[in-house]
């Protein structure tokens, strides 16, 4: 039996930081407040103008790191994918292409998936779909970054639960017939009844660019309805994440995980999930100290999982995300060498 198994991880996070503080200065929110409710100590910020921290460079360095970790040439890869942020380096352009260039991994095709901050999971799933159908793909690489901080407008409230939105990487390869950190199942669910709450309002064809978006500040994250969204989605939103965490467990023959790897959410809501899931904190990770990298944030997790020696060999992982539109999204992966 083909199983696709991950071989390797990389990050690449910007030195520069926002501390809870700063983000308190800047926004009016106590500090406590985004410690405590946002749950977020610091977040880190690209610098793009002096280091050239762009999606594309640092989606690249966390795929060489990625490589690095594996032990495989860059022209060992068949095919790469970006499944990130959709906040680029240019509008209206493809960071796969300019990655696998910055990577060297020329024998790569590269394409994009996008899945907004659920993006790992419909990546994992596309990536080991396409591999277990086609025997010439031996090494995938899996690759992300978020640049989303340059988004926001902190005198902005509407967006204020966007507010933990950080800068960075991540990157994970797959390797064909590799029987350890095996990918199993994933589960999904979509709900477009809030497609139009989040997004940037300009920019795009309804409302182009102009001298008086640009006055009116309308090319930063926005809510159009907070409050309706709030009404709509609190009922719904820690049923939605065990909805699919429990859907690909089942697929994936497994009763219950041993290790949660969410995105970044409130405080609140991470704890909920513990307690829905019958986790201890001890048997997760939350990205206090990094904040929400979009679609990169399980797969920090998961390296700071490892990192740590928190992972066990035969432990059931959850990688869990969701993204605006609305999208909820779990993959399982079977941790460790498989007997």
């Amino acid at each position: 039996m083909t199983v696709i198994g991950l071989t390797g991880l990389g990050l690449y996070i910007p030195e520069r930081t926002m501390t809870a503080e700063e983000l308190a200065a800047a926004s009016g929110i106590p500090a406590e407040v985004i410690r405590t409710k946002f749950g977020l100590n610091q977040k880190h910020i690209a610098d793009v103008a002096g280091k050239g921290e762009t999606v594309s460079m640092m989606a690249a360095e966390a795929g060489r790191r990625a490589l690095q970790d594996a032990g495989v040439a860059p022209e060992e890869v068949n095919a790469l994918i970006y499944f990130g942020s959709m906040h680029k380096d240019y509008y209206v352009w493809l960071a796969a292409p300019r990655i696998q260039e910055l990577l060297g991994a020329r024998r790569a095709y590269a394409f994009e998936i996008s899945g907004a901050s659920a993006g790992l999971p419909f990546a994992l799933k596309a990536a080991r779909s396409l591999m277990l159908t086609d025997p010439a793909l031996r090494h995938v690489l899996l690759v992300a970054a978020s640049t989303e901080s340059m988004l926001l407008d902190y005198t902005n409230h509407r967006a204020r639960f966007m507010f933990n939105f950080g800068d960075g990487a991540a990157a994970c390869l797959l390797r064909r017939d590799f029987p350890v950190n095996i990918i199993l199942e994933s589960a999904f669910l979509t709900d477009g009844r809030f497609a139009e709450f989040v997004r940037v309002p300009a920019g795009g064809a309804v409302l182009p660019p102009s001298h008086e978006t640009v006055e009116r500040r309308l090319h930063v994250l926005d809510v159009t309805d907070p409050a309706r969204m709030k009404e709509m989605l609190d009922p719904i939103s820690l049923d939605s994440f065990v909805r699919v965490v429990r859907e690909a467990l089942a697929r994936s023959g497994c009763l219950r995980p041993d290790f949660l790897i969410p995105l970044h959410t409130k405080r609140s809501l991470f704890e909920a999930l513990l307690s829905a899931l019958e986790l201890t904190e001890s048997q997760a990770i939350y990205l206090s100290d990094y904040g929400h990298l979009s679609a990169a944030d399980p797969l920090l997790g998961l390296h700071l999982a490892r990192q740590e020696g928190r992972l066990r060999d035969g432990d059931v992982v959850v990688l869990l995300s969701a993204g605006t539109g609305y999208s909820w999204g779990a993959t399982v992966i079977r941790w460790g060498r498989s007997a």
